[in-house]
């Protein structure tokens, strides 16, 4: 029997980009995977679409969450990956659409004593309200189909669709954490409890991925590439609020210059009684 993967999707009030990515993942050709909505703060909108999608999945489905205090990202992926069983958990934001092997891809990349980092095809807005408005299902589009999109540009670029081997090209940059998002990332889970977590020291947009991946590169683990591999469809949204970003820059620059390996507020500073998840 295959490992189990935890899938840790983020959300905060946007039900229409969730349930597309809730669609793709019901369609996913590894099947040995659970799903754990980790959400910043939704009202109850979110909830009704995370009950009713339980029976539809096929796979286990748990909502995590807590109250909206601002963007904490940390603090919530903190309370999922607790929630979690898997030894292998994959971070993706619930505005990005995972093609159909996109689980039996990660799974393949897998490598202890390394993490993924994955990338992204980045939809326009039209092409965005399009698909949540006729509910449809770009996952399922072959090549063929996302050639014509892009001629339209309706999205970014091609490159993340070809599947390409790459070997021993994806470990180029194994102590490289710059370029590397959470909005598709996979850890092992014991790599995660090494280094406490994210760090929900981080208060609005930015730099707690970045926090992480730098902690774990200080404690000996180390990157790999899955571009040509693993990337998603990022669904369109207006840019987050950058306020916070002079602040949490100078709190990575302070975690690189002391290798720190720990985050400051991890995992272990969540009471596992405290974890609502429903």
């Amino acid at each position: 029997m295959a490992e189990l993967i935890s899938l840790i999707v983020t959300t905060h009030e946007r039900e229409d980009a969730l349930d597309a990515v809730l669609r793709s993942l019901s369609t996913q050709t590894d099947r040995d995977f659970e799903v754990i909505v980790a959400d910043d703060g939704s009202g109850p909108a979110t909830a009704d679409l995370i009950e009713s999608w339980e029976p539809r999945l096929g796979r286990p489905l748990a909502h995590a969450w807590h109250p909206h205090e601002g963007f904490r990202a940390g603090e919530i992926r903190n309370r999922a990956i607790l929630a979690s069983k898997g030894s292998y958990c994959i971070f993706l934001d619930g505005d990005c659409i995972a093609r159909r092997d996109f689980v039996a891809r990660h799974r393949a990349l897998a490598e202890r004593g390394w993490f993924v980092t994955g990338n992204r095809i980045l939809m326009s807005q039209a092409m965005t309200e399009r698909v949540l408005r006729e509910r449809l299902q770009p996952e399922h589009w072959g090549f063929g189909t996302w050639l014509v999109r892009r001629a339209h540009g309706d999205i970014n670029r091609l490159a993340p669709m070809i599947a390409l081997p790459l070997g021993p090209l994806r470990r180029l940059r194994a102590q490289e954490w710059r370029g590397a998002r959470s909005c598709n990332l996979a850890v092992w889970r014991s790599d995660l409890d090494a280094v406490d977590g994210f760090d929900a020291d981080y208060n609005g947009w930015g730099r707690e991925d970045s926090d992480l991946l730098v902690r774990l590169i200080h404690a000996g683990v180390r990157r790999k590439d899955g571009t040509f591999a693993t990337g998603v469809l990022h669904l369109w949204h207006p840019a987050a609020g950058r306020g916070a970003l002079v602040v949490n820059d100078e709190k990575l620059e302070q975690v690189i210059v002391e290798k720190r390996t720990r985050a400051r507020l991890g995992l272990s500073g969540i009471a596992r009684r405290s974890v609502r998840v429903d």
